[in-house]
C-alpha cells in the first residue's frame, strides 16, 4: 500500500534500516533516523559526499523500501528550466491550429457581425495552453501525478543557479505555477532527494529547505557487510581483507579514491576469477576495477604489497616496482608517478587531507564553473522559460 500521511512508509527508525537491508542497502543508525524524519516531516533530503558512497542508491533504495515510483531529474550545466518543469506539446498544439482553421466557418457562420466572429475565435485561444497540450517533467509529474513518488534530484551542484532558483518553489510548498493554467499542488507530497558531489557551493535558501545529510565511506565493519549484502560470491576472509586493501588505497593521495560501490565490483570480479585468498599480482591485475587514472594505478601498485602483507618490506621511495610492469602490458614508470604536481617535489600528501581538499568549499579558480568570480567566457545559455515564450505566442496573436 502507497504511504500517505495517515499511513506513513516506515512505523520507526528500526524500520526504516530493516526494510532498506532487505533491499540491499545498509543503513546506519543516522541514515536511517534522517530518512525516517525526511518522511514524516515532509522535507527534502539533500545529500552530499564524494561520489560513490551511495547517494543516488539511497534514492532508489527509499522508492523501493516506501512502494513509491521514482522521477529522476539528472542535472548538468547549461539545463533548461522546461526540462525540469514541464514543456508545451508543439506537435499537439500544430496539429490543433489545423483543425481549428479546418472549422473556423462553422465557428462564426451565425455570428452576427464581424466583432463577434472575431470574439469567437479568440475563445479559442485559451485551449492551445491548456492541461490537454502540457508534457510534465519531472518536477510537475512528481507533483501532478496520481500515484505518490520519490522524485530525486541527481548531482543539483551541476545545474546553473537559475535552475536552482526554480526548484525553490518546488521543495518549500511541493507546487508547481504554470502561467498559462495556474498552480498545480501536490495531493500527495514526494519524498525529494537531492545529492550533491561538492563541485560548487549551492544556495543557502536551497539548503534552509532541506534536510542535510553528509555521506562519506563507511568504517570498515559497515563497508564488510555492504560487500556480503550484494552477494558478491567473494568468500568471507578474503572480502574483509580486501575492504582493508581498498581502504589503505583510500588513505593515498589518489586523484580520484575508490568508492564503496567500486569496492562491490572488485569483489565480484575476484570471486569471478575464483580467488580464495589475496595476494600482490591478482590485485595488481584486477586494480583498474577501482582505480581509473594511470598515475593512482601506479601509485597503488606501489603499495599493494604491503597493503596485503603489512610485514612486508617494500623498496625504498624512487625505487621502480617492476612486478607492476608485468602485470599491465609494460607500461614504465614517469617521474609523476613518485612526484606530487610540484617540480620535482615528492608528494607525502596525506589521503586523507587530499579529500578534505577536495572538498573546500571556493577550492576552485576563477575560470572553474560555479567558482567566484567571472566564471567560464563560453557558457550554455539556458533557455528562455515556457511561460514567457507562451505570452510571447499570445500577445503576437492578439495584436495581429
Amino acid at each position: 500500500m502507497p504511504a500517505t500521511p495517515e499511513n506513513p512508509a516506515f512505523g520507526s527508525v528500526e524500520d526504516v534500516a530493516e526494510r532498506f537491508a532487505a533491499h540491499g542497502y545498509i543503513a546506519d543508525r543516522r541514515l536511517a533516523t534522517t530518512v525516517f524524519l525526511q518522511t514524516r516531516l515532509e522535507k527534502p533530503l539533500l545529500l552530499e559526499g564524494p561520489a560513490g558512497v551511495g547517494k543516488t542508491e539511497l534514492a532508489k533504495t527509499l522508492a523501493a523500501a516506501a512502494g513509491r515510483r521514482l522521477l529522476r531529474l539528472q542535472c548538468y550545466e547549461g539545463q533548461d528550466e522546461s526540462r525540469a518543469l514541464y514543456e508545451w506539446d508543439y506537435g499537439k498544439q500544430l496539429l490543433y491550429t489545423q483543425m481549428l482553421r479546418d472549422k473556423i466557418g462553422d465557428l462564426t457562420a451565425d455570428a452576427p457581425d464581424l466583432a463577434s466572429a472575431v470574439h469567437r475565435i479568440e475563445e479559442q485561444d485559451s485551449v492551445f495552453f491548456s492541461d490537454r497540450f502540457l508534457a510534465p517533467r519531472p518536477l510537475l509529474d512528481a507533483v501532478r501525478g496520481e500515484q505518490p513518488a520519490v522524485l530525486l534530484i541527481d548531482e543539483v551542484d551541476r545545474a546553473d543557479e537559475a535552475l536552482e532558483a526554480v526548484l525553490l518553489e518546488c521543495l518549500a510548498e511541493y507546487q508547481v505555477s504554470v502561467p498559462e493554467i495556474g498552480t498545480y499542488t501536490a495531493k500527495v507530497p514526494p519524498y525529494v532527494v537531492l545529492t550533491s558531489n561538492n563541485t560548487r557551493d549551492l544556495s543557502a535558501a536551497l539548503k534552509r529547505r532541506c534536510l542535510h545529510l553528509f555521506l562519506d565511506y563507511p568504517d570498515a565493519e559497515r563497508e564488510l557487510e555492504i560487500v556480503r549484502a550484494k552477494d558478491t560470491g567473494l568468500p568471507e576472509a578474503a572480502a574483509r581483507h580486501l575492504v582493508d586493501v581498498v581502504r589503505g588505497l583510500r588513505e593515498l593521495p589518489l586523484r580520484k579514491s575508490p568508492s564503496i560501490s567500486e569496492t562491490v565490483d572488485w569483489a565480484r570480479t575476484l570471486a569471478v576469477l575464483g580467488v580464495e585468498e589475496l595476494d600482490p599480482e591478482v590485485l595488481a591485475d584486477t586494480a583498474n576495477v577501482v582505480l581509473k587514472y594511470e598515475r593512482d594505478l601506479h601509485r597503488a601498485l606501489e603499495v599493494l604489497p604491503r597493503l596485503v602483507d603489512p610485514n612486508r618490506t617494500l623498496p625504498e621511495p624512487g625505487h621502480h616496482h617492476h612486478e607492476g610492469h608485468h602485470h599491465h602490458g609494460g607500461h614504465h614508470h614517469h617521474d609523476e608517478h613518485h612526484h606530487g604536481p610540484g617540480h620535482g617535489e615528492p608528494d607525502e600528501t596525506d589521503g586523507r587531507a587530499v579529500r578534505a581538499a577536495m572538498d573546500r568549499q571556493g577550492r576552485h579558480d576563477e575560470g572553474y564553473y560555479g567558482a567566484p568570480g567571472a566564471g567560464p567566457t563560453h557558457r550554455t545559455t539556458p533557455g528562455a522559460g515556457q511561460g514567457a515564450r507562451s505570452f510571447a505566442a499570445v500577445a503576437r496573436r492578439r495584436t495581429d
